[in-house]
């Protein structure tokens, strides 16, 4: 068995962790040591036990860092100091990646992660009291290969169309951080730039203006050409676990990483077995960035077609030429199909002229102008008339309504609507002040 250094230990039968301490647990084991708690281990008839170092000791181990420290640092080529992947050759794979996702730093790294924003809530306050035992037993389990994902909390959400999400325990999704921590900076490296969904830096506004762009390219003065608007159908529940499995494995040579991925993947029950991703999950919003970087690269390479960009399964190709578009949709559909097991949605594929407007993110966007989407603004008057009645019933607090809204604002003052938003505030305004909305349609 190797340890999270990646050093060879005694084997332990493996025991489950319910029921003892994160110190019994490292006591009994040897796991690792954090940069909060360093100790000296000790092999003594077996057990191991934990000692705790002097200032004399402590200050020796920071002059000079013991050898598992330097094999340890050794054994990580995959990422230099920044935390990004190191440049090389496209064939560039990586080994021993599983030790570093249970080093006890990268689950109090994950731990952060999975709970910014959410330190009020009580299941990350329970797990924040014994923090250091959690991630031990968290540490352990996975060392040992006894974890196991609980199962999901499934609910439907109909905001305009229906959908189902699927949330993790919280444990399970301080594993998700930890897996993306390793793996998401070899593959961020390869994601081509027009790709917007789930990666820092990009976004919303950034498609937006990245579509500006393109679209003033291609228009030129004339103001002609054409946009391919395509959409995957289903996509969230056909991407195919085998497919997902094979790209990663390209780069990642680590059976333990991929065993774990499996799992998560698995734990996700679908009419189809092999079949889906649970929406909500953070792997699932990096996985689906992995698998659809196979189509950016046909788009890219196969086609060479200069403008394009995706945001989730959501894509736009720009041409002056419909005719082209027409045969670069066929060949889409045939790489789809043959290669990643997915099929374009045979209504929301279609080549359209840019002067009619282009729907994209939630605006149809124009040469010189964006209107957010009819679809959108009744949705969101629909939450403000829930609102109305949460507020009566005394369910949300006034201040609840005005970071939704104030949300919302932001969101949609990427577009034209200087009137819409004027008109939102005004509403927001007269139900906060115990009257009555002027009109809950908008305009």
């Amino acid at each position: 068995m190797m340890d999270s250094s990646g050093s060879e230990v005694q084997s332990h039968t493996p025991v489950h962790s319910a029921g003892f301490s994160g110190r019994e647990i490292q006591r009994r084991h040897i796991v690792s040591g954090s940069r909060n708690c360093e100790a000296a281990v000790m092999e003594i008839g077996g057990r191991a036990t934990v000692w705790p170092l002097g200032p004399q000791e402590r200050q020796l181990q920071r002059q000079q860092p013991p050898q598992r420290q330097r094999e340890q640092q050794a054994q990580k080529p995959f990422r230099n100091d920044s935390g990004f992947s190191q440049p090389g050759d496209e064939m560039q794979t990586f080994t021993n990646l599983f030790p570093a996702l249970c080093e006890y730093d990268n689950l109090l790294l994950a731990f952060q992660k999975a709970s910014k924003g959410k330190s009020k809530k009580a299941y990350v306050q329970r797990f924040q009291e014994n923090l250091q035992d959690e991630l031990f037993k968290l540490q352990w389990e996975l060392l040992t290969g006894i974890y196991k994902s609980a199962p999901l909390s499934t609910f439907t959400v109909r905001d305009p169309k229906t959908r189902k999400i699927s949330a993790s325990h919280f444990r399970d999704r301080v594993v998700h951080h930890a897996i993306c921590n390793i793996i998401e900076p070899i593959f961020e490296a390869r994601f081509i730039h027009d790709t917007f969904a789930n990666r820092k830096g990009k976004g919303t506004l950034a498609t937006l203006k990245r579509f500006d762009a393109f679209q003033r390219k291609v228009s030129g003065r004339s103001g002609g050409g054409f946009a391919l608007k395509a959409d995957i159908r289903h996509y969230f529940e056909n991407v195919d676990h085998a497919v997902l499995l094979e790209i990663l494995g390209r780069r990642v040579k680590d059976r333990q990483l991929l065993g774990l991925i499996s799992l998560i993947l698995e734990n996700h029950k679908t009419e189809t077995p092999g079949k889906g991703m649970p929406l909500g999950n953070l792997t699932s919003q990096f996985f689906a960035n992995v698998y659809l970087a196979e189509l950016d690269a046909f788009v890219k390479h196969g086609l060479k077609a200069r403008f394009y960009l995706r945001y989730v399964d959501d894509f736009v190709i720009l041409s002056r030429s419909r005719e082209e578009l027409e045969g670069w949709k066929a060949r889409v559909g045939e790489f789809l199909t043959g290669n990643l097991r997915l099929a374009l949605h045979p209504e929301k594929t279609k080549v359209i002229p840019l002067a009619g407007g282009v729907p994209l993110v939630g605006f149809r966007v124009f040469r010189f102008h964006r209107l957010l989407k009819r679809s959108n603004r009744l949705r969101f008057f629909r939450r403000l008339e829930r609102f109305k009645g949460s507020l009566q019933a005394g369910q949300v607090s006034p201040e609840h309504v005005r970071l939704s809204v104030a949300g919302w604002d932001g969101y949609a003052r990427m577009g034209n609507t200087f009137e819409l938003r004027q008109v939102v505030q005004e509403n927001v305004r007269a139900m906060l002040n115990g009257g009555e909305p002027h009109t809950l349609q908008g305009p």
